[in-house]
Formats: C-alpha cells, structure tokens, sequence
C-alpha cells in the first residue's frame, strides 16, 4: 500500500555556499534571500503545504542555524527537522546520507533553490507503480531554461549526465526526485558525494524512473533566475 503523501517527508538541499548570488548570500543562506518580500523557503513550505505535504528535512550547513533560528520547528503548516552537515561540505548526496535517520524509508528530495508549480501527488503514484527505488522528474527544456541534460525517451532515462553534453539531450533535470532510503547504503558515513552520481549509477542499471512533467521549473540560484522569480511570485504564489 502506497503511502499517504502527508507522510511522506521532503529532503530540501539547503547546504550549498550559493557563490553565484553573492554578495548578497555572504551574510544570510540562500533559502532566505528574500523573494517577492519573503525568504525563499517560505514560498517553498507555502507551495508543499498546498499540494498536500506536511513534513520536510532540511539539509543545511553554510550559515544553517540562522534557518532554523528563522523558521523553527514548524512554518506553514509544515513540520521541520534539520540535518547539519557538520565540519565539511557533505556534497547534496552525503547530506542526504546524513539525514536519513530523520527521512526513513522514502522520501522526496528537493532543491533548495527551485521553485516547482507541480503536483507531487501524482509523481509519488508513479513512484510506486514503477517498482524501482529512484526516480527523477523531467522537462522537455530544449536547452531552454538551463543546459538540458536528460536524454529521455519511451518513458525511459536513457541518459544523465551534467558533464558531457549530447545533441538528443532534449529533457533537464526538473529538480524534484524521490528515493528509497536503501539507494545511499553503500555510501560511508561523512562521505562526500554527488546526487547526480547517485542518479547516474542508477540510469545506467535501469533503476531510476522517468516522471515527465509539463509546468517549467523555477530557480533563484543565480541573479536571473532569482529575477524571474520574483516576477512570478510578485502576482501570487504560482499554485
């Protein structure tokens, strides 16, 4: 029996250094660079609400406690715990290994810097249906919103890579994805490591599911992709 979405807790990678919006990130962590009035995570925890979700993990580090110190235990009708990633920058899937006491068997994994108008019911659905223990949302972007780096196809990922770029790779990396907890086992405690790494390795062994999506993504993690958003959200939240 699939479980209830309510249940099911969203990882948010909030760790990062956010280099490409400095100045502004020196002082304050990119999940509370203000956008349209408020900080970045209030739009997320206000968008995860809607669509039905009521706990979230954040992943922090580089100036995390000032998050915690803003948002506490719950905001938005969201339950939050938050994960450090102690002494040394844990890359997004050594600090997804981290917090997996507080994620448990599956969980949803979410930038810290996206924006998504989409419905996540349906993706936990497909999730299951699917029978793999990975699954990555995509856009068909056409090099559009960002480099594309997906080739899908039939349904299928045939390919992911961010590093070699191929000319069918139509589709990106739409910045949601789901796992179960058993994925990062072979990963050693305080071990650094890449998401994409992770999500390539399963690509290659057929086991990461392909949910496409049609809405476009958002994201505030450079100066133009934080303007657009604050376009957007300056007419409301976009759900």
């Amino acid at each position: 029996m699939s479980i209830p979405l309510s249940e099911i807790p969203v990882a948010i990678l909030a760790g990062g250094l956010a280099t490409r919006l400095r100045p502004i990130t020196e002082k304050i962590p990119k999940s509370l660079v203000p956008v349209a009035g408020r900080p970045m995570l209030a739009h997320q925890l206000e968008m995860l609400h809607a669509r039905g979700l009521r706990r979230a993990v954040l992943c922090i580090g580089h100036l995390g406690e000032m998050i915690q110190h803003e948002f506490g235990d719950e905001a938005y009708g969201i339950k939050l715990e938050y994960s450090f990633d102690g002494e040394k920058l844990l890359g997004t899937g050594g600090a997804i290994k981290r917090a997996l006491p507080k994620l448990g068997e599956e969980f949803f994994i979410l930038y810290g810097d996206s924006y998504l108008p989409i419905e996540y019911a349906p993706v936990a659905e497909f999730f299951h249906r699917s029978g793999k223990p990975g699954l990555m949302t995509v856009y068909r972007n056409e090099g559009l919103y960002d480099t594309s780096n997906v080739v899908f196809a039939d349904g299928e990922i045939k390919v992911y890579d961010k590093k070699v770029r191929l000319p069918e790779m139509r589709h990106i990396d739409y910045g949601l994805s789901m796992f179960k907890a058993d994925v990062f086992a072979g990963y050693a405690p305080d071990e650094k490591f890449d998401l994409a790494e992770v999500m390539g390795k399963l690509v290659r062994e057929k086991m990461l599911a392909g949910y496409e999506v049609p809405e476009r993504f958002y994201e505030m993690g450079s100066p133009s992709g934080l303007a657009e958003l604050e376009a957007l959200l300056k007419k409301g939240p976009a759900y």
